[in-house]
């Protein structure tokens, strides 16, 4: 009950908020695109340039913490995506989407508050290692199968071409890819643009936060609830629960196996329901998967927390 008072809800109570605020209209929708656009094109970059720049690699980089985490993040995949062809006979560009809701979790907006509440923000440097892989990984996999899917006469190389400006036209891994350049050439960033930076990091999960709940009023949980239930499953129990036993056979530390399984059990991020919308493909039960895998982690992050060392 502890973790639950002192270290989900609060996180949960700043979304709540922002989804209450855009619900009663104290907030508006533009005014929620404009905090989401600052936040995800602009503070949450900052913050992974800055936490990227400063990360020792050489001890973040474990290819084991790697292996844990996205072997979980895959097998979801591959779940979702059979499943939803085989079990559910959706076409195969919804099977693709669908596998995508439970291949990205949403380990920036949920992932980093949470477990620096649960755990302190020395924690963090196993998310910022799992982060920095992320988009690219999630975003190669998930246009690739699309891309396959979607144009099976597509040369290699166009293809290669669709992924790569696909991802590097994204915010979060430009950041990430400029923090990895800063720390590897060693150059030092100047006092005052690092005062800067600190300033808008320290505002990017906060405003996140609240934005992630005005956002959510707009995704309205509509039919297909037995796809969501099982994007759910897969997302909330089984990503982690492949990653906790990679971790255990690894003999992984205490914290590294804390921070991964907590960050492998986060819900579908937006980015799921971007992805869906961009190639029109599953749209709903995307948009669904968001809204209602992020109130059923309230419940499932308080056992993984009750569970984990």
């Amino acid at each position: 009950m502890q973790a639950l008072l002192e270290v989900i809800l609060p996180v949960f109570v700043v979304t709540g908020f922002g989804y209450l605020a855009v619900w009663r209209g104290w907030f508006s929708d533009a005014g929620v695109d404009g905090l989401m656009n600052f936040t995800q094109k602009f503070a949450i970059p900052c913050l992974l340039f800055t936490a990227i720049a400063r990360l020792d690699l050489g001890q973040s980089f474990d290819w084991r913490l790697l292996i844990s985490f996205y072997t979980g993040a895959l097998a979801g995949f591959l779940l979702g995506l059979l499943g939803a062809r085989h079990f559910f006979g959706r076409s195969w560009e919804d099977a693709v989407a669908i596998g995508f809701c439970c291949l990205f979790s949403n380990t920036v907006l949920l992932g980093l508050p949470l477990t620096e509440r649960a755990y302190g923000a020395d924690a963090l440097s196993v998310n910022y290692a799992i982060i920095a892989l992320h988009s690219p990984f999630c975003y190669g996999i998930g246009i690739t199968a699309m891309e396959i899917t979607r144009a099976r006469s597509t040369a290699g190389v166009a293809l290669a071409g669709k992924v790569l400006k696909a991802m590097f036209s994204n915010a979060l891994i430009i950041g990430i890819a400029l923090g990895f350049v800063v720390n590897l050439s060693g150059l030092p960033i100047p006092g005052v643009f690092d005062d800067a930076l600190d300033l808008l990091v320290r505002a990017a999960l906060p405003a996140a936060l609240f934005g992630l709940g005005g956002v959510l009023v707009r995704y309205r949980p509509e039919g297909d609830l037995r796809v969501i239930l099982f994007v759910c499953v897969i997302a909330l129990v089984i990503h982690p629960l492949i990653t906790r036993g990679f971790v255990a056979a690894f003999a992984l530390p205490v914290d590294v196996v804390r921070a991964a399984v907590l960050t492998a059990a986060m819900a579908p991020g937006i980015n799921t329901y971007i992805f869906a919308n961009m190639y029109g493909a599953a749209r709903r039960v995307a948009a669904s998967s968001v809204l209602i895998g992020t109130a059923l982690s309230i419940l499932t992050v308080w056992v993984w927390l009750g569970l984990l060392p």
